[in-house]
């Protein structure tokens, strides 16, 4: 099977989400007094003491301005939690967050929307059978509660 890859928000990305986010706004930093913030520049949930910031990003637009996708009304912009100054990244390869339900979208290499799926347990196989389809370019993996963006997967 094939092993699939987490991208965290690329570092000059980041450097530009601590300056002003995708909506225009500077970032707010703040300690993170109870830890488990889902972080999208090292994939890994925040501990306790942790500067962290909430800002907007738009995933899509962003993956379409470097491919020249044109995402169209699929382009969004959300909340997500980094840290407010540099990190090292992630530390290891393991696909984050899949300890809850997740919805995996697959979006074409054009930037349309080619459906989704929700996945509780098998990550690897969903991506697996998401990325059958050759239509598929990247997927998105989201929270369900709130519909976050938490990283995405490209096609090999």
């Amino acid at each position: 099977m094939t092993i699939y890859t987490a991208l965290p928000i690329p570092a000059g990305t980041l450097k530009e989400l601590r300056t002003a986010d995708d909506a225009g706004r500077p970032p707010a930093p703040f300690t993170d007094e109870e830890g488990g913030a889902p972080l999208r520049c090292c994939l890994r949930h925040s501990e306790p003491g942790e500067r962290i910031a909430l800002v907007s990003y738009a995933p899509l637009r962003r993956w379409a301005a470097e491919t020249g996708a044109d995402p169209g009304a699929y382009d969004e912009q959300g909340p997500v939690f980094i840290h407010a100054d540099d990190c090292p990244g992630p530390s290891g390869t393991a696909l984050p967050f899949t300890n809850a339900h997740r919805t995996l979208r697959r979006y074409s290499a054009d930037g349309r929307i080619l459906g989704g799926r929700l996945v509780d347990t098998d990550f690897p196989s969903a991506l697996a059978e998401a990325f059958t389809d050759p239509e598929v370019a990247v997927v998105h993996a989201r929270a369900v509660e709130y519909g976050c963006f938490l990283y995405e997967v490209r096609r090999g």
